[in-house]
Parts: structure tokens; sequence; C-alpha cells
């Protein structure tokens, strides 16, 4: 594989096994092997919903980007993603520009609607409406960003009068989602559409739907699950098989002009946590199968 794709690594900072100790060696072995994104993922408190996948401790994103950013020194930090209606938009405008002028410019902010209702309803956050509060406060951010004075009026974040500065160079939105209503906000919104966990078969049928909206860049995000023999069930996830099966879908991807694919070793097991080691062994196994 032409390796003209950038490839990022999904951390896990949650869980039974995660301390600060833990995300240090997994940014230094994501970094080492020669990486181009670490990426974390976003929630505010552990409901119940939360816990059943993602239990305590749950490292909050920002500020543990934050500090993983003076751990590293050239690779890429983002999001994958960071819930949306969870903050004030001129919060995570703030806190997003800060963190990537502190970093050397290398954030990436990737964004979605959220899931966890129980969650939604200890932060008084309508888990109805999300999806409509997701779209406004991008267009808040976006007006923080694009404004010398900020003026915004929408149905649930309304400024007028706010002092800013402008969006940092090289600061991407990454919209989430696998719906078509993500789809077209990624379109509206972002820099690029963050599908996360699908197969291939959904992919191609996805990318045909969002093409007819609209022109947008792609960074998927995979499973990475490497098995010694092929998976040949219908529902296989990108990123699911044998080295070749693994290696075929990044191809693929590539082909169709996804410019970075982060792989997500994760399999939903919170014990994992505990033994990084061997998530560890399957990236270092697809990175020297990607420079080969």
């Amino acid at each position: 594989m032409e390796h003209s794709v950038q490839i990022g690594v999904n951390v896990p900072n949650f869980g039974p096994g995660t301390d600060p100790a833990t995300l240090e060696r997994w940014a230094r072995v994501v970094e080492g092997l020669g990486f181009d994104l670490l990426m974390v993922s976003d929630h505010v408190t552990v409901t119940p919903d939360v816990a059943e996948q993602y239990p305590s401790p749950f490292y909050e994103p920002f500020t543990t980007l934050a500090w993983l950013a003076g751990i590293t020194k050239r690779i890429r930090i983002g999001t994958t993603v960071l819930i949306m209606p969870y903050r004030h938009p001129l919060l995570t405008a703030r806190m997003a520009t800060s963190l990537h002028l502190l970093s050397g410019g290398r954030f990436v902010l990737g964004v979605g609607v959220g899931w966890a209702r129980q969650e939604f309803e200890a932060l008084g956050v309508p888990f109805n409406r999300r999806g409509a509060m997701t779209d406004d406060y991008l267009a808040a951010v976006r007006a923080h960003w694009d404004q010398d004075v900020a003026e915004h009026h929408g149905p649930f974040a309304d400024f007028t009068g706010v002092h800013t500065a402008p969006r940092p160079d090289g600061l991407p939105i990454w919209v989430g989602g696998n719906s078509d209503a993500a789809m077209r906000r990624a379109i509206r919104y972002g820099d690029a559409w963050h599908p996360i966990s699908f197969t291939m078969p959904w992919f191609r049928e996805a990318l045909v739907r969002l093409r007819a909206e609209g022109q947008v860049a792609l960074a998927p995000r995979i499973k990475l699950r490497l098995t010694d023999t092929p998976l040949t069930a219908e529902d296989r996830r990108a990123g699911e098989g044998t080295l070749g099966q693994v290696s075929a879908d990044l191809e693929e991807l590539r082909e169709f002009g996804a410019e970075t694919v982060v792989l997500d070793p994760f399999g939903g097991d919170p014990e994992e946590t505990r033994h990084p080691e061997r998530h560890w062994s399957a990236l270092a196994t697809v990175i020297d199968q990607l420079k080969k």
C-alpha cells in the first residue's frame, strides 16, 4: 500500500487499567511507532449507560490531550468525538483554539451528537434535541472564529459582541456519525466526515449518498482486530480480520479518498485496558505492514 493516507489511533482514556502512567505509555508507543494522530473519547459524567461500556476512571479529553501534547513532539492529537451539546459553543471554541495553539498546531476537533441518554439527563441537556443543538453549536463556533466581533442568534446559543481571535490555521472540525444527518452536518459545518465502526459495503453505499449531497474530506474511524484466519461474515467490520483483510480495507479507504483513517483497537471489554500490550502489538503489526 502506498502510504499516502495518515493513520491515527483511538487511545482508551477510560477503564480500570487506565491511569496517567498508562496514558503516557500509550502516547509514547503510538508516536514511537510512527502513527500520525492520537485521539481520545469524551464523556462528562459516567452514568450507568456510559459505565457499561466506558467505566471510570474517565479522563476528560481537553485536559488529557493538553497533558499528552507536552509529552509528545510530533503526533497530532484530537477528539473522537467531543459530544457537542454538552458544552457551550463559546467554551468549546476557546478550549479548542487554546489546545491547538499550545500544542503547536496539532489539534483535531472531532465532534458528535452523543448517545448516552442518562448522561444527557444528568447534565440537563435535552436528548431529543441533540442533533439540532449540535448544528446550532457548530454554527456558533464558526461565528466565533470567523467574525472579528462574534454574533450568533440560534435556538440554543444566542450571543453578540463577543471579542474573538480568528480560527487558528490547521484546526479542522471532523463531524462524526454514520447517519445521513451526520453527513449533511459534515458538509455544512465540518472539514471532514468521520464515520465510526462500519462495514465496507455500508461505507461504499454511504459514500454515494454523501457525494450526492456535496463534497467533504473523509476521515473514518475503523476497528482494529487482527485474526489468524479470514473473517467471511457479511457483517465483518472494516479493520477486522487477517492482516491482509485489514490492509485491503485501508487500501480501499485510501482509494476512496480518505485523508486520515483512525484505528480503534478497543474491543469493548473494559478489562482490556489492563493489558494494553496486546493492542500495541497489533498496532505495530499494522504499521510495519504499511511501511513495506
